[in-house]
């Protein structure tokens, strides 16, 4: 239901990445050869170095008993390129898990929501961060709007546009050297560490 809601408001949206990846040669190379983010795909970062990107995403998917198969197939758009486009971003969702360095609770997620929107403009995001947010302790709410928010809004819109990235082609790079290269900072250590 999330997930069909998000492609029907979010049709304009895409329609934008759509454009911008195919203005971008490494967004246009994406487009060509359709990357998938699937077992049968991505099953081998495991077996790579620890300081790359590629292991990087692998622990944080095993951390959490996650498989990139989880997510449902589009079914709300108008052409297989847009679809292509919207399964994409949520295939990379977990990239950027990894390369922000965000966990996968309320704030976290709510935090990548916020990111998520500085690069795609999608209204399911800002919708996200509102009922996330809403669901907040005062004291999680608190430490969302004056740590992980201020840092989103720039993340987001500091790093290149993540929707134009090739990251099958990275895997193998070590992630400090992916996050320079991206622009990515990733998420400021809390002040409390055990606000979940």
């Amino acid at each position: 239901m999330i997930e069909a809601l998000g492609e029907t408001t979010g049709k304009p949206a895409f329609e934008r990445v759509l454009e911008r990846m195919k203005r971008s040669p490494e967004g246009r190379a994406v487009l060509l050869e359709r990357p998938r983010v699937i077992s049968t795909e991505v099953g081998h970062v495991r077996d790579l170095p620890p300081n790359t990107f590629g292991a990087a995403y692998a622990n944080f998917m095993a951390s959490r008993n996650f498989s990139p198969d989880d997510r449902p197939p589009v079914r709300f758009m108008d052409t297989d390129e847009l679809a292509y486009v919207a399964m994409r971003a949520r295939e990379v969702h977990d990239f950027w898990h990894t390369l922000f360095g965000l966990h996968t609770n309320l704030i976290g997620e709510s935090a990548l929501k916020v990111i998520e929107f500085q690069q795609m403009h999608l209204p399911m995001c800002l919708l996200s961060v509102l009922g996330g947010t809403a669901r907040f302790s005062e004291r999680q709410r608190n430490l969302f709007f004056q740590h992980y928010f201020p840092w989103a809004i720039r993340a987001g819109m500091q790093s290149t546009d993540l929707m134009c990235v090739y990251y099958e082609q990275n895997f193998h790079e070590d992630l400090e050297d992916v996050r320079r290269k991206w622009g990515i900072v990733p998420a400021p250590v809390p002040p409390k560490q055990n606000v979940t």
